[in-house]
């Protein structure tokens, strides 16, 4: 069910264990989008948070009426808590930010403004500064947007989560069958017609990091496997590769054995076997990581399940 007026904005924002953060993420969000003077609409998902995230949200929506929660039943990930809020958000544009305060709200207005002045469908928000994170944090994300540059995927370096999209992009995005989409690259890939906000990317304002190493790693293979099929091509060229020095080897121990210099100990023999295991169990993980992902998709389990939505509760609510 819909209520009266349907918002032109729509915000979603994925929150995990965010109770630290969350206050001041509001007292700088609310008042960006009062002033806009746009119909406008705030869906926060609660990506089964353990803490008082969820408490506090329902703490908001007593006198903000353009809050919406809406909470999943586990922790599904960010790119699934991000799908979520997309899918149940009802503007004619969505802007996808984190409460982290490193993506600064102010920035939605000059998005809004681009999108209506420029006739396109996705802003990009575009990391132009990132002094505030660590060398080790640059220089990853460096080789990650280089990397994916390489693969052949499309959008702008530096362009996280935060982005705005078109009613058309949105619809385009979740009717895609990929079951682990990685959305900085996926919307790209559609080739609609974008433009970029550069912003200076902040500390993060309270709380600690929802992103570790590990989901960075998982991440990034998510990208790769999603974006390219050039890892397969990697193992086909290690497997030929192996043969050459393969042959070689053989055609070497041949000579060597009819020049009477037949090659002694084993040190040799187990480097060689050590070298071509190492390159075929390479090329069985590769192929291993694309089977996967055409199990899962095959599998076309759900990547949420909604426990929750405000927006119904008060709707229901109001017809009783």
């Amino acid at each position: 069910m819909l209520v009266d007026v349907r918002p032109e904005l729509s915000v979603v924002v994925p929150m995990f264990n965010e109770e630290d953060v969350l206050p001041l993420f509001v007292e700088r969000l609310r008042p960006v989008l009062d002033e806009m003077g746009v119909a406008y609409e705030v869906v926060c998902v609660d990506d089964g948070s353990a803490d008082a995230t969820a408490v506090l949200l329902q703490r908001y929506r007593r006198d903000w009426d353009q809050l919406r929660v809406v909470r999943l039943r586990a922790n599904s990930g960010h790119q699934a808590a991000i799908s979520a809020g997309l899918a149940r958000a009802r503007g004619d544009w969505m802007v996808t930010i984190d409460a982290d305060l490193q993506d600064p709200p102010e920035v939605i207005a000059e998005m809004l403004e681009t999108g209506k002045r420029e006739h396109v469908d996705v802003i990009y928000g575009v990391r132009t500064d990132r002094s505030t994170d660590t060398r080790f944090k640059r220089t990853t994300a460096e080789g990650f947007y280089k990397v994916m540059n390489k693969l052949g995927a499309q959008g702008a370096m530096n362009a996280g989560d935060f982005r705005m999209m078109s009613r058309a992009t949105v619809d385009a995005v979740l009717a895609l069958p990929e079951q682990n989409r990685v959305l900085r690259l996926a919307v790209p890939t559609l080739g609609f017609p974008s433009s970029e906000v550069g912003y200076k990317r902040e500390q993060r304002a309270a709380g600690e990091s929802k992103y570790p190493l590990s989901k960075m790693l998982k991440l990034t293979l998510d990208s790769i496997t999603g974006v390219s099929h050039a890892p397969l091509r990697f193992a086909t060229w290690f497997g030929l590769a192996g043969f050459v020095i393969a042959f070689a080897v053989m055609l070497f121990a041949i000579i060597s054995k009819l020049s009477g210099h037949s090659i002694t100990g084993w040190a040799s023999t187990i480097v060689i076997i050590s070298v071509f295991g190492a390159f075929q169990l390479l090329c069985l993980g590769i192929l291993g990581e694309y089977v996967g992902r055409m199990y899962t998709s095959l599998q076309a389990r759900p990547t949420h399940y909604i426990a929750y939505d405000s927006l119904e509760t008060s709707e229901a609510n109001r017809e009783f």
